[in-house]
């Protein structure tokens, strides 16, 4: 039997992908912060971005996502502190597993 990624989680993925690409991934957290300066140069960097929306991102029996918008904030978390130095007002600190790359 194959397994395959349910269409909910492709297109959560998908979609993390447009955002990040237009530069609107965490709107509004992210407003102001060209994060394309910090990441254009740094493909590990998005890979950790990426790493995070993936490892946050929870599925339900079906293979549906239940959190695609958290799993941003998430990302968007990393990618605020990453080009500021500080989390973002109101927002925890990233967990060690959130940032995991496998």
């Amino acid at each position: 039997m194959v397994n395959q990624m349910s269409h909910g989680a492709s297109g959560a993925i998908r979609r993390f992908a447009g955002w990040v690409a237009r530069g609107c991934v965490g709107h509004p957290m992210l407003d102001g912060i060209n994060y394309w300066d910090e990441l254009k140069d740094s493909p590990s960097q998005m890979e950790t971005c990426f790493a995070i929306f993936a490892n946050v991102l929870e599925l339900d029996d079906a293979g549906e996502p239940t959190n695609e918008k958290y799993a941003e904030r998430r990302a968007a978390t990393w990618l605020y502190k990453h080009c500021t130095g500080e989390l973002p007002p109101g927002q925890a600190a990233l967990q060690s597993w959130e940032c995991q790359l496998f």
